[in-house]
């Protein structure tokens, strides 16, 4: 009679994940982010890897953990395995769908400045299938399935489309009440919850008035402040790459004119190595 034992169950790829992003990114947290869960279920992943390894990857401290001889000793090879999965999955979508462009996009770059351009460009190469997903922080194109991402970003980093300038702007019924900038403080002031210093920002280098008080509602669409100041709700500190068709169509005004540099620019990356496909797509898009 044949003997089959049970075969000795390997580790999980989930708890794997876990410690490997742990592992790169310096702590529970950070992987937790990137993974889209909780600290607890990372910290409950790793500590079902290190039972089944019989020793501990991370050294527990008050102040948080700190990976170990071991740990450091099994990075390297737990990033090269999730990058050869990334590799794989990567692979089989482009053979699946080698005309597929999938970008991710801060909301409000996706919803003011991408939108727009999306007809012109599908128009001029209908080959193409485009779709957009709108992300709060830039995707890592190494291990997610994006080709390219569109976020601001400093200067020298990624592709600069145009550099980033914020200053107030209104609908015009609003602007006449907008004599100096001190007027402010008479006024419902928008805030867009991403940016949400940037009125400090530009009060103390645009209109060296760093202590005046300000008031206003806040939103966690950008989009959406955009069109309460277009109604006359208040006065928005507007970043020009997202608001210059607005500007130019006179449905908002810059009473003040005084823009302020953030420092930095509205930026592209693509995932490497670069398909045709996504290089004509990137150069049709900085000319749109």
């Amino acid at each position: 009679m044949s003997v089959k034992p049970p075969r000795p169950m390997g580790p999980p790829l989930n708890a794997l994940r876990a410690f490997e992003a742990a592992a790169r990114l310096g702590g529970f947290s950070r992987a937790a982010e990137e993974l889209c869960v909780t600290p607890g279920a990372v910290a409950q992943q790793i500590k079902q890897l290190e039972d089944w390894a019989g020793a501990p990857f991370f050294d527990r401290q008050a102040q948080g953990v700190q990976l170990n001889a071991l740990g450091r000793q099994l990075l390297p090879m737990a990033e090269r395995a999730f990058d050869q999965i990334a590799d794989l999955a990567q692979g089989i979508r482009v053979a699946a769908s080698p005309n597929r462009i999938h970008i991710a996009a801060l909301p409000a770059v996706a919803q003011l400045w991408l939108s727009p351009r999306l007809p012109a460009l599908r128009q001029k190469m209908p080959e193409l299938e485009i779709s957009v997903t709108a992300l709060e922080e830039p995707p890592n194109l190494e291990r997610e399935p994006y080709d390219l991402s569109v976020f601001y970003m400093p200067a020298d980093k990624g592709q600069a489309l145009v550099a980033d300038q914020i200053q107030p702007v209104c609908a015009p019924s609003l602007a006449a009440q907008l004599q100096r900038p001190e007027d402010l403080s008479n006024c419902l002031c928008l805030v867009g919850s991403v940016w949400a210093n940037d009125w400090s920002h530009w009060l103390k280098d645009g209109a060296g008035l760093p202590e005046l008080s300000l008031r206003g509602p806040t939103y966690s669409l950008y989009s959406l402040a955009v069109q309460e100041a277009v109604n006359g709700a208040g006065v928005l500190m507007g970043h020009e790459s997202l608001i210059a068709p607005l500007l130019k169509a006179g449905r908002l005004v810059a009473p003040f004119k005084r823009p302020v540099a953030t420092g930095l620019a509205l930026s592209l990356e693509m995932r490497q190595p670069v398909r045709d496909p996504l290089a004509r797509f990137v150069a049709a898009l900085k000319g749109a």
